[in-house]
């Protein structure tokens, strides 16, 4: 009954909204819906704390301490951002950048978006998890484009190819999956099914699942924004609403980086080698250094921070690879902390553009003065960002560079690069838009208040103290996941 509330709640406002259109009750209800999904959400954790994982609609979805957490994640977050939406976007709609379709399309592909990202994470079949990654996938592509401008048509493009490119790799490393497994379980759907394929990993053929890997690593390392496979994700982030970057950043990264994760742990119990946490660690490695440095180089102010959202999305793949129980409590840690303090990044550059009319960094300045709350708000997300104590990216930062020095000593130093570089480059650019004059462009504005600070309290708790409850989640994600 929660699982149906949780699915079913996104995807009845999505077909709501989508008659409801611009009407003044719009904006409401997004908030509502997504409202509801967040209560569902935390409903289900309780009952996977108290009861452990469970199965439901016969085998077609699976609930464990994993995937739990990041439903809870994703539908709190995609509350709060639908609360920043509503004031947002209707300053949007003041300046003519919407009109009243795309106002329509905009909250209804939201809602349908959240749907996509939670049936991602609940289902039970590798299959049906590919189609619920391509929904997500073509609703975002939409939202992407909702301003019509040239380079937002040509950003949303670019994400279609690459991501339709890599999605379509990823079929192709589940069809193998499949190849493997049938010959365990037999033809049909149960060969698809999670819960199934852990319990026979060590009989899958262990070739099939190192190339099948390959496939994977590549198309969904396409949608986590690893490099080389990283180009869409700076030119979505900057040309779609502000909503839409802080959950990409913060959300649909983290589903593409779970399937990613699932699929190594079948590799890993099949092969019974570290084959594929070699390859998720060069990846992350490689996307923490070029994205480190790409910093350095960035005018657009959303631009530089989806930079930022790769080199995370870089340290967790390569915690995740490393393996071990510190990195990956580290690094599960770390997705959340990442998503939290990056979706409130972007709430206070969403109001600083708006309050200047303008991304170009150069011409954001004296937030300090013109808006206290937008300045300390994007000053204390950069501290959060680049992992200041004591906030809740130091603790997963330091987890994984401690397990890094005990298990891959060799490669700390290039850790240390990447997170140097990127600590030193984001505070070169964030600290001439808080201080310094008012410039005469600057337009006062009434921003979201609740959605920062809820994200940034929640971030800084999460450095001082972390509740029982969640260290005992991790630890049992963590023994699911070796």
């Amino acid at each position: 009954m929660i699982l149906l509330v949780l699915l079913g709640v996104p995807l009845a406002a999505a077909l709501l909204l989508a008659f409801v259109g611009d009407r003044k009750l719009a904006p409401e209800i997004n908030i509502l819906g997504s409202a509801a999904t967040c209560v569902a959400g935390f409903a289900l954790a309780l009952e996977v704390y108290e009861h452990g994982p469970m199965m439901a609609g016969g085998k077609f979805f699976f609930v464990d301490a994993f995937n739990v957490y990041l439903a809870v994640l994703t539908s709190f977050v995609s509350m709060t951002t639908a609360v920043f939406s509503r004031r947002y976007m209707r300053r949007e709609r003041e300046h003519g950048r919407v009109g009243q379709v795309r106002m329509r399309f905009y909250h209804a592909m939201y809602q349908l978006f959240i749907f996509a990202m939670l049936l991602c994470l609940l289902t039970n079949n590798i299959g049906v998890l590919w189609i619920a990654m391509e929904l997500a996938t073509l609703s975002t592509v939409l939202l992407v484009s909702l301003y019509r401008t040239p380079t937002a048509i040509e950003a949303a493009w670019k994400y279609f190819i690459l991501c339709g490119v890599g999605i379509s790799q990823a079929l192709f490393g589940t069809v193998l999956l499949y190849f493997a497994a049938e010959k365990v379980l037999g033809e049909g759907g149960d060969a698809l099914l999670w819960t199934n394929l852990n319990q026979v990993s060590g009989q899958l053929e262990p070739t099939v699942l190192s190339l099948a890997f390959v496939f994977l690593m590549v198309g969904y390392g396409t949608k986590v924004g690893l490099v080389p496979l990283h180009n869409w994700l700076p030119d979505a982030h900057s040309e779609g609403p502000t909503p839409i970057s802080a959950v990409l950043s913060g959300l649909l990264l983290n589903i593409a980086l779970y399937a990613l994760v699932r699929c190594k742990v079948l590799v890993d119990g099949s092969t019974h080698t570290h084959h594929a946490g070699n390859i998720m660690m060069g990846f992350g490695l490689l996307s923490i250094l070029v994205a480190a440095f790409s910093l350095l180089r960035q005018k657009d102010v959303k631009r530089m921070f989806s930079y930022s959202s790769i080199e995370h999305m870089g340290i967790a793949t390569f915690a995740f690879g490393l393996g071990g129980p510190i990195a990956t409590f580290g690094a599960l840690l770390h997705m959340l902390v990442h998503s939290l303090a990056k979706s409130a990044i972007f709430f206070t550059v969403g109001h600083a553009s708006q309050m200047h009319r303008t991304q170009e960094m150069d011409k954001i300045q004296g937030l300090f003065r013109g808006n206290p709350l937008v300045g300390w708000g994007l000053m204390f997300g950069v501290m959060a960002i680049v992992g200041m104590p004591p906030f809740g990216i130091f603790t997963s930062e330091f987890l994984i560079l401690t397990a890094t020095i005990k298990d891959a000593p060799l490669l700390t130093p290039f850790l240390l690069l990447g997170l140097g570089v990127a600590f030193a480059a984001l505070f070169r650019k964030v600290q001439p838009m808080v201080a310094g004059e008012i410039p005469s462009h600057q337009r006062p504005l009434k921003v979201a208040h609740f959605p920062v600070l809820l994200h940034m309290a929640l971030v800084l708790v999460l450095g001082l103290y972390l509740p029982d409850f969640l260290s005992q989640w991790f630890h049992t994600a963590v023994e699911l996941l070796k």
